[in-house]
């Protein structure tokens, strides 16, 4: 920091005014210090020849095949992973030189989430936060619950709803690694406005649930094929308050399942067809994101994507005429 020009240690003493400072740098904690470490931190990658992914401007790429490196930014945090170890540590000296890092080794643990890995494949879960999340709301020695809903209701307002609005955002970063508990975190957290007795209850058969199975997760197989399909749906006027419908939706890449979602949709429809095709159009935006993710990621799609809207309770399916390939972000 240097005082501005102009400006000297003897007009302070003569006028009794305060000194002010110039920064030559943003400082830790100011409100445009994250921007400048993002702007600086861009720049020092795109000069070593990384490309910046339009899909996910957090992911930077490099290389082809054997010499490909995939770098995923967090705040301050880095992920680099790659086919070859020895351009890894390169990079990583490399990138030394310019900021201090401090390399932690294979991925085991990012964002609350547990990375293991063994010969059959990749296994995503979050134990630890589940874990943490039950020892903090004191059921931790609870019976576990079989199912993740209770259909059981009672009525009464609740005299700190606060607690209930905490518990639905814990559990709504749950979901990105559970699945299973998405539809019922879904029908929770429309509730957070009033939330009455049964709405509590609710969340802690949920929790209860949880208790079963903390370490549940999901396994990417390693002998996976590289496709994707999705699968979508929807409940037809489901909500007796809005007649809003639900969409609800998972795609699956190969045979790992890397995208689900299930949500009101923002409009009435008018006829079940028309809510299925609102499901459609929002699992088609889902594909096609993830496509060029798929192109940056250098995973050629040889084959069209598929996708498949469930058109009656009884499950029976229709497919959809394929997606095309997506087409090229210009710059």
């Amino acid at each position: 920091m240097a005082l501005p020009p102009g400006l000297t240690d003897s007009d302070h003493d003569s006028t009794g005014t305060k000194l002010v400072c110039k920064l030559h740098k943003s400082i830790y904690g100011l409100c445009q210090s994250s921007r400048q470490w993002y702007k600086k931190l861009t720049a020092a990658l795109i000069q070593e020849g990384f490309k910046q992914s339009k899909a996910d401007y957090t992911l930077f790429t490099r290389g082809i095949n054997d010499s490909f490196i995939a770098l995923l930014v967090y705040v301050d945090d880095i992920v680099i992973t790659g086919p070859n170890i020895h351009i890894l540590h390169q990079l990583l000296t490399t990138l030394n030189q310019q900021f201090k890092l401090e390399a932690l080794g294979q991925l085991k643990y990012f964002l609350g989430f547990e990375i293991a890995r063994a010969s059959t494949g990749l296994f995503l879960s979050q134990g630890q936060y589940t874990l943490q999340l039950l020892e903090d709301n004191g059921y931790i020695g609870c019976k576990p619950a079989k199912a993740p809903m209770d259909p059981r209701t009672a009525s009464s307002p609740l005299a700190n709803p606060s607690e209930y609005r905490q518990l639905i955002g814990k559990l709504l970063y749950l979901t990105l690694s559970r699945p299973d508990i998405t539809f019922a975190v879904n029908n929770l957290s429309q509730l957070m406005s009033a939330p009455r007795t049964p709405h509590m209850q609710a969340v802690s058969h949920l929790l209860r649930h949880l208790k079963g199975s903390p370490g549940q997760g999901l396994l990417y197989p390693a002998n996976s094929s590289m496709h994707l399909r999705g699968f979508s749906d929807s409940d037809w006027a489901s909500c007796p308050v809005t007649r809003r419908t639900t969409t609800g939706f998972c795609i699956f890449f190969g045979d790992c399942l890397i995208s689900w979602k299930t949500k009101k949709q923002p409009t009435i429809s008018k006829s079940s067809a028309e809510a299925k095709y609102r499901a459609l159009a929002a699992t088609t935006s889902e594909i096609t994101w993830l496509q060029y993710l798929l192109q940056d990621f250098q995973i050629p799609q040889h084959k069209p994507a598929l996708s498949t809207v469930i058109i009656s309770r009884q499950s029976t399916l229709q497919t959809i005429p394929p997606f095309t390939s997506a087409p090229n972000i210009s710059s």
